[in-house]
């Protein structure tokens, strides 16, 4: 199921008061990747669709066609999903790793479009080998 899209930006505070104050959406949740980049959940009020702003440290270079940083699937069963599109010309670009009480995965499509698969932790046991998103 799409669950969000997620888009990359150089300057995260611009680009929260643009879709804020602009378009209305809510800011609903945030947080720090491993690899030290901030994200914003925004949340539209009517439609309840979300964008998922992300900013990266700079020393991470911003190139032109960054700016689509991913779209993010819920899945049921990220393992079966992941080798299905692998399957279909997709290439493994971060294998499955547990943060915090999700695990996910990276892929890129065959265009080389980045797609990020999660899935709930049911349990707290699962080995969590945590990798920079």
């Amino acid at each position: 199921m799409l669950e969000y899209v997620g888009v990359r930006v150089r300057d995260l505070d611009r680009a929260r008061r643009f879709y804020t104050d602009g378009l209305g959406l809510r800011v609903e949740k945030s947080g720090r990747m491993a690899a030290g980049g901030v994200w914003l959940e925004l949340r539209d009020p009517d439609s309840g669709s979300r964008l998922e702003l992300n900013y990266y440290p700079g020393d991470i270079p911003y190139r032109p066609g960054d700016e689509l940083d991913h779209l993010g699937f819920r899945v049921d069963d990220l393992d079966a999903v992941a080798a299905r599109l692998v399957s279909l010309g997709a290439r493994m670009e971060i294998p499955p790793f547990v943060e915090g009480r999700t695990r996910l995965a990276f892929l890129s499509d065959p265009d080389g479009i980045w797609i990020e698969l999660f899935e709930a932790v049911e349990d707290e046991e699962t080995p969590a080998s945590r990798v920079p998103r």
